[in-house]
């Protein structure tokens, strides 16, 4: 008998589970542009897997400090730690 997988995505079903009203993604999500320095939140966006943060930051907020091909480059503070997240745009949120 083989070992259980313990993926990515694993135990995250609820955190990353889209409710009916929630399915069929804008195309405006993916081509958002943001600025350096801006303040974001981190929110997966589930259907799109490509530039995806591990859901562990799902609803943190941090700073955008740079870009990457068509990703963003985001600071957060994890604990007592500055982490860097690599994230594409369909994945975050400008903060109000």
């Amino acid at each position: 008998m083989g070992k259980k997988s313990h993926g990515l995505r694993v135990g995250s079903g609820r955190k990353l589970r889209k409710r009916v009203r929630e399915k069929g993604v804008r195309i405006r999500k993916f081509l958002q542009e943001f600025e350096i320095g801006q303040s974001v939140h981190i929110k997966i966006e589930s259907s799109s897997h490509r530039g995806m943060p591990h859901p562990r930051f799902h609803g943190k907020t941090g700073e955008v400090i740079g870009r990457r091909g068509d990703a963003y480059i985001v600071k957060i503070r994890d604990g007592g730690k500055q982490k860097t997240i690599i994230s594409s745009p369909e994945h975050l949120i400008i903060q109000k």
